[in-house]
């Protein structure tokens, strides 16, 4: 048991070998919770990924720097993990749970009229939507945009007006 706590530390001031260790330590346990949580934790970005990825590395730090014990930070996070995995589930069964988790899409810019009253509501002004417009849409004549979203990633989004032949 000496020979571990010497590896591991004791208490909130382990030396470097010491916070190395964790750190791989807490590395390993960190990918293991990421497979858990599942694919969308880093690929989709909406509110609860985000979340999830903000609380685990908080509270993945305090093991690493020993300001909490080891167990109990992983036990929490499995417990934020499993919830995500849940939250996530719920959200792919059920429209009115993911509105409700994230929010609709606004609308606001369609068929050459700013919508100020969205963009009031997405507290987004008129230079992101023609930033988001050159962005996406690779252009800036507005005539050839038919809408503009901001989802609830905040992204803007573009759909452009079909083309005649």
């Amino acid at each position: 048991m000496h020979i571990l706590e010497k590896i591991w530390g004791v208490g909130d001031s382990p030396d470097s070998l010491q916070m190395v260790i964790r750190g791989i330590t807490v590395f390993i346990l960190a990918l293991l919770f990421i497979r858990i949580s599942g694919r969308r934790s880093f690929g989709i970005g909406s509110p609860v990924d985000n979340i999830i990825v903000i609380l685990l590395g908080a509270i993945l730090s305090r093991a690493v720097v020993g300001a909490s014990p080891f167990v109990p930070v992983a036990v929490t996070c499995l417990a934020i993990v499993v919830l995500h995995r849940f939250i996530s589930w719920l959200k792919s069964r059920s429209v009115r749970f993911t509105e409700a988790i994230e929010g609709k899409k606004i609308l606001v810019f369609e068929d050459g009229r700013f919508l100020q009253s969205n963009m009031n509501r997405a507290l987004i002004c008129k230079e992101d939507i023609l930033q988001g417009i050159r962005k996406s849409a690779l252009t800036d004549d507005l005539s050839l945009i038919k809408a503009v979203y901001i989802e609830h990633t905040g992204e803007i989004t573009v759909v452009r007006k079909k083309v005649q032949p």
